[in-house]
């Protein structure tokens, strides 16, 4: 299960709407025969792509998945069909699939004889690529990851608005990957007027990664003529609303967002509890003046305080990052079709 989620994690930021699955698939001795994840919209599942590599070796074998197979007719043919066409004898399941429509391929196999068990590293699972689409099924809208870089005061510009740079090449360079994994990026017209940053995923040497997100700028203002973000593929939605945004991204099937205005943005976001992951790049310096991380968030009294989960913390070459979520549950609601 962690070689099937490994191999999800190369597909993750290139398959929305669809979940980002991995397989892998063994023989009837046990030796691995085949591994995939799933393709962009229209291309194989991860189970397909898997049983394409090993061939007459998956007779008698085992599927090891980290979404159950999905059972309906979407852009594809059900990948619980694949599977017993392929002649496999066992599957094993991280996690159920929430989503109504594709659900039901746990029954279809072990009605046709086919031992299934569930909930292998399913805590891993629902961290790793499939958190954002998890949280689309059960909220109804994509998932937003708020990145920071910061002084241990919280300060991420110096008193003359410079900022550059205030962490070491370490976290810029995971923050790159990190884009290179989302649907969008979205960013305020004060982010884009003070900085003109370019939000695109970069490699080490400077060169495009392979998957771009969509870029997106919020805000009524105009962007200057000239700007990095003044392109014909960047989105500008000319509100401060951050459910308006996240609807106008719903609808172009974004799942996983990644949040990088300035602190009135998310301030914004935050109020909202539109905010579902915190990346906080913390630099061992201090400033003492300049721009805070967070601008008003809609705490007036300690009462009110937006308490954190914090999951992981990490030594990123010279800076801390630490990994956190709201303390809070998200909404219920309608499942979405895939396919």
């Amino acid at each position: 299960m962690r070689r099937a989620l490994h191999a999800s994690v190369g597909s993750h930021g290139r398959t929305s709407p669809n979940p980002s699955v991995g397989c892998v698939v063994l023989d009837a001795a046990g030796e691995v025969v085949g591994v995939g994840a799933t393709a962009p919209p229209g291309g194989p599942h991860a189970e397909v792509a898997a049983l394409r590599q090993a061939g007459d070796r998956a007779a008698g074998g085992t599927a090891v998945v980290t979404l159950e197979p999905c059972a309906h007719h979407g852009r594809t043919p059900p990948c619980t069909d694949a599977l017993l066409a392929a002649g496999v004898s066992a599957v094993h399941v991280a996690l159920r699939d929430p989503n109504a429509v594709a659900a039901g391929g746990v029954e279809r196999l072990r009605a046709a004889g086919v031992e299934v068990t569930l909930g292998s590293l399913a805590d891993d699972v629902a961290a790793g690529p499939l958190r954002g689409w998890l949280h689309r099924q059960r909220t109804g809208r994509p998932h937003v990851t708020w990145k920071l870089a910061a002084t241990l005061d919280g300060r991420v510009a110096a008193a003359d608005g410079t900022s550059r740079w205030i962490t070491g090449e370490t976290a810029r360079e995971g923050v790159h990957a990190l884009r290179a994994r989302m649907d969008a990026i979205v960013a305020g017209t004060g982010t884009v007027l003070a900085d003109d940053p370019a939000l695109t995923a970069r490699h080490p040497n400077g060169t495009l990664a392979e998957h771009q997100p969509l870029r997106v700028v919020v805000g009524h203002r105009d962007v200057p003529a000239g700007a990095a973000l003044a392109a014909d593929d960047v989105l500008h939605l000319r509100t401060h609303d951050p459910d308006a945004v996240l609807d106008a991204l719903d609808t172009r099937d974004v799942v996983d967002v990644l949040l990088e205005g300035g602190p009135t943005l998310a301030g914004a976001f935050v109020a909202a509890g539109r905010v579902d992951r915190v990346l906080a790049y913390l630099a061992p310096a201090l400033l003492g003046s300049g721009n805070t991380a967070l601008g008003d968030a809609g705490v007036g009294t300690i009462a009110d305080i937006v308490r954190l989960h914090v999951d992981e913390v990490h030594r990123v070459g010279v800076d801390v990052l630490v990994d956190a979520r709201p303390a809070r549950t998200g909404t219920p609601a309608t499942s979405r079709a895939t396919g």
